[in-house]
């Protein structure tokens, strides 16, 4: 009984430590889009504060694929986005869409 608790609890430390932190994730992102997501990347993007979540997940996942040139902005963000899984993605979009 105690083997089984504490290997639940070692399951559950490990499965909290791997998920995604988006703040984290999002430090990349500051010297274009800024620390609270109000800048126009670059002078050609649209600022992302205030956009909701399925709205950055979606924008996101588009420049991951490479179906995405918003502003000339694809190539660029191709790159970017190509090292984050999907949940780093959701994570980011989360962590975004709570910006103020």
């Amino acid at each position: 009984m105690k083997k089984s608790l504490i290997l639940g609890a070692a399951l559950l430390a490990t499965t909290t430590l791997m998920a995604a932190d988006g703040a984290a994730l999002y430090k990349k992102c500051i010297a274009c889009h800024g620390a609270n997501a109000e800048k126009v990347a670059l002078g050609k993007s649209e600022v992302i504060a205030g956009w909701d979540v399925a709205k950055l997940v979606e924008s996101m996942k588009g420049y991951k694929a490479g179906t995405l040139n918003n502003h000339g902005m694809g190539a660029m963000m191709k790159g970017q986005m190509a090292p984050y899984s999907d949940e780093d993605i959701q994570a980011v979009a989360e962590y975004i869409s709570n910006l103020k």
